[in-house]
């Protein structure tokens, strides 16, 4: 990267706060606004964040290389998605691994032998504070009928492992932490290609 890519003032490096405030509490999410000064320019700015709890999603494999997928309407994009079971880490769960088997028995009914740590992304840093963490859950199978809250409208569906990508490709399914949850299957695969069910 050039210097100038940086900006005249070379490294890029923390802004420091100056203070902050909490803008209101929305359940899902709270606002709080933070006042910045540029380290290069020496200007001070606001910046709003959202902070939301950790989120979990689950790639849920079958013993026959089925993957657990769901369908529910999101009222951000006004469509009805595509989308692999995950959720909010409650506080509650003992640890991430806990959240990822709750959310997976709740949405879908399915409970698996083992679920692997995959990765974890920053959900958007430039506005919010939390992160997506990713779990294989190998050996899946259905175990009892879901258990939703009143606001939730899912189904459930299995496609194979093998059509994943063309889903992805064609557009069908396009949500960014589930497109990113199966680029950490990938690389997992890789590093263990004799991984059952998924190898």
């Amino acid at each position: 990267m050039s210097s100038s890519s940086r900006g005249e003032g070379g490294a890029v490096r923390q802004w420091p706060k100056l203070g902050s405030e909490s803008m209101g509490d929305f359940r899902v999410f709270s606002v709080r606004r933070d006042r910045r000064r540029s380290p290069r320019t020496g200007n001070e700015h606001d910046f709003y964040v959202l902070e939301m709890p950790e989120w979990v999603n689950v790639i849920a494999v079958t013993e026959d290389r089925r993957v657990v997928l769901i369908r529910q309407f999101r009222h951000g994009v006004e469509e009805v998605c595509l989308e692999i079971p995950g959720g909010v880490v409650d506080a509650g769960d003992a640890d991430l691994s806990t959240a990822a088997r709750r959310e997976l028995l709740e949405e879908t009914g399915y409970t698996a032998d083992e679920f692997i740590h995959l990765g974890s992304v920053t959900a958007n840093p430039a506005i919010q504070n939390n992160r997506c963490h990713t779990f294989l859950a190998r050996g899946a199978r259905r175990e009892t009928r879901q258990n939703l809250d009143s606001g939730e409208d899912i189904s459930v569906e299995e496609v194979a492992l093998d059509e994943v990508d063309a889903l992805m490709a064609g557009g069908h399914m396009n949500h960014t932490m589930v497109v990113s949850a199966f680029h950490w299957l990938e690389l997992y695969r890789r590093q263990n290609p004799d991984t059952p069910y998924i190898g």
